[in-house]
């Protein structure tokens, strides 16, 4: 599946048949020798009382907290096991329950409340100095505003952030994004576990809209552009000034193909 480019491999695991290992995971993920996805998820049966429980891990095989468009292609993955007859559903993931709805062949999710939101940290990034913000919308965001979106070198400036000795020791995600009109903007974005720079990431997305919205005094919803040239909306209520809550995030979560898969080592 994919939501806006941001690509998956995605199993029913229900039945906790599958029990696959980092490397198995990686293997999948990897565009020459597997499928080829930026993360693997998997349904299982939840465990605290919502609906579904989603396990996401990235294209390294490491478990992550949560993945923005992961969750809309996870929540369109368990209507079509469900017979496509659901108006919304909710699922545990380690960032914490996310609640989904079915707006036709969009998914609306909401995001956990941000936090951990840092503004102006003055960086050097591989020899440049950037301004860098910072917020955790289920996974740390790095937000750094630029003029020419189009010149950033994602991957040299996008690792220099990931690694940074400042988000040590988990590193960051990281963001790059220009404002293309009023509550609108565009953004390229590095991923952590991926390790360059992919068409899409939800949490991304939320981040930057939150950060953009703060430092500009623009209320929701905002437009955001993505790299595979989707556009998809973060809504948010602004409690008070820098505080945020009820944040979604509405964009397409598409079925690219189905089959079975011969797992290594599991046949």
């Amino acid at each position: 599946m994919n939501g806006a480019g941001n690509d998956f491999v995605v199993v029913d695991n229900r039945d906790h048949s599958l029990d696959l290992s980092q490397e198995q995971i990686a293997l999948l993920c990897q565009r020459q020798r597997g499928v080829g996805a930026d993360g693997y998820l998997a349904v299982e049966p939840a465990e605290q009382g919502a609906d579904y429980r989603m396990r996401y891990y990235n294209a390294d095989g490491g478990e992550a907290e949560m993945c923005g468009n992961g969750a809309r292609c996870f929540a369109r993955f368990v209507n079509f096991l469900e017979g496509g007859k659901l108006e919304s559903t909710s699922f545990e993931t380690i960032a914490g329950v996310i609640g989904a709805d079915f707006i036709g062949d969009q998914v609306r999710i909401a995001l956990s409340p941000p936090f951990d939101k840092e503004l102006g940290a003055e960086l050097d990034l591989d020899g440049e100095t950037h301004t860098v913000h910072s917020v955790n919308t289920g996974v740390p965001h790095a937000v750094v505003f630029v003029d020419d979106l189009d010149a950033v070198d994602i991957k040299r400036l996008g690792a220099a952030v990931r690694y940074h000795e400042h988000f040590a020791p988990a590193g960051t995600n990281a963001n790059f994004a220009t404002i293309e009109g009023p509550g609108a903007i565009r953004i390229r974005t590095y991923e952590r576990g991926v390790e360059d720079e992919t068409l899409a990431c939800g949490t991304g997305m939320a981040a930057c809209a939150l950060i953009y919205s703060e430092l500009n005094g623009v209320d929701g919803p905002i437009k955001v552009r993505v790299a595979g040239g989707d556009v998809l909306e973060i809504g948010f209520q602004q409690t008070s000034p820098g505080h945020f809550s009820d944040v979604t995030l509405l964009g397409p979560a598409d079925f690219t193909f189905s089959g079975d898969l011969l797992v290594p080592g599991i046949g």
